[in-house]
């Protein structure tokens, strides 16, 4: 056939086309309808569904750690430093020598009010032989007596003094570096510390909270729902950023809480046994009271949860019906990714966790249980408290 003669494919498809509309339009002018679009299938929406369990409620509290005790050692004489007695950042004990001022000019001052003070008891004890004869006044032997007082006390402080040319530790504790060294002069009561020594075992545990915080701790304390070990003192544990959990309990002293006038916020201080010397001042640490057992508690994954502009919690759930609903819902707290509900939830509906914005109220979806390993949740610790 020639070109003319012969259609092409193309050709052929368009007027398929205009034959189908054709009858079409033939059918409807004639009073029939229009064969059906075929229908979507309902989107997909991954949910959890939610189950009663046992919840231990925790409060974290993070906090920084501080030495118990600290010491600045200051020379109480004047004088050449002869020695460092001690090795830096070493274990001290109370009146351990830590350095050795100069002694000569002390020792002979010493010398010097010893034998002054013998020379006054002498004269003292041979005026109260001539008083007693009436050989000499009363006045005379009163001055005799207090020449003998005022060299003992001249002794005295000249044995004091002597003493203090041994620095010695005021308690006991690790010790720092030293700020001086050998042949240096250092001056009695003078602003620059030798050393500094911190008492590490035990050591505080300082962590600044709300005010709200503070007060309902120490309601549950009262209550019986957080463990005391103690009047005004509950049982805190530690967990560290590289070690995890810290083997030795600690106390919360509720009693030694200080309030800053300008926040309002609280520094609660709680003080932990640490033996191997693990905890070192400085150091930012998290600490967990124990709190109440909460029976069948519904938790809700964060993800699945929105605001409303007032604040209020709410989820999209799948009814029986494959359906999509909106719930508003109360929350008490966080409790790892996940929030405890205190109403409008019930054990065993489907909240939607995945493909929220694919989906609005009333609408028909195909929910998919959200496999038990894709996101664990962690009911150990409540990280934050939020009351709705």
């Amino acid at each position: 056939m020639s070109p003319i003669e012969a259609p092409t494919a193309a050709a052929c498809r368009n007027l398929g086309t205009l034959a189908a509309v054709a009858i079409t339009l033939l059918a409807t002018a004639c009073g029939g309808e229009a064969p059906p679009a075929p229908a979507a299938a309902p989107p997909e929406v991954t949910v959890v569904t939610l189950k009663a369990q046992t919840v231990q409620l925790t409060t974290e509290l993070p906090g920084r750690t501080t030495a118990y005790h600290i010491a600045e050692v200051r020379p109480q004489v004047d004088g050449i430093i002869l020695k460092r007695l001690f090795t830096e950042g070493a274990e001290v004990k109370a009146g351990q020598p830590l350095y050795q001022i100069d002694p000569a000019l002390y020792e002979a001052a010493y010398k010097s009010a010893k034998a002054d003070a013998a020379a006054a008891a002498g004269l003292a004890e041979r005026y109260q032989l001539l008083i007693d004869a009436n050989a000499i006044s009363r006045q005379t032997y009163d001055d005799a007596v207090a020449a003998k007082l005022r060299a003992e006390a001249q002794l005295e402080t000249a044995r004091i003094n002597l003493r203090y040319t041994k620095v010695l530790a005021p308690i006991s504790g690790r010790i720092g570096r030293s700020a001086v060294t050998v042949g240096a002069l250092v001056t009695a009561r003078q602003a620059t510390a030798l050393a500094t020594i911190q008492q590490l075992d035990p050591i505080y545990v300082d962590a600044t909270q709300p005010s709200r915080t503070l007060l309902r701790l120490q309601r549950e304390l009262a209550s019986g729902q957080i463990k005391s070990v103690g009047e005004q003192q509950a049982e805190v544990r530690l967990r560290l950023e590289d070690v995890g959990l810290y083997e030795h309990p600690g106390k919360l002293q509720f009693s030694e809480v200080e309030v800053d006038p300008n926040t309002g916020s609280v520094t609660l201080r709680a003080v932990y046994p640490n033996p191997q010397r693990l905890l070192l001042p400085g150091m930012f640490v998290h600490q967990t009271v124990q709190e109440a057992v909460v029976e069948s508690a519904i938790l809700v994954p964060q993800q699945a949860v929105t605001r409303t502009p007032r604040g209020e919690a709410t989820a999209m759930v799948v009814n029986d019906q494959n359906k999509v609903e909106t719930r508003v819902f109360k929350t008490e707290r966080t409790i790892g990714d996940q929030w405890l509900v205190t109403e409008g939830l019930e054990p065993g509906e489907r909240v939607i966790v995945e493909g929220v914005l694919k989906v609005t109220a009333d609408a028909e979806v195909k929910a998919i249980e959200r496999a038990a390993d894709a996101a664990p949740a962690t009911a150990s610790t409540a990280a934050a408290e939020h009351t709705k």
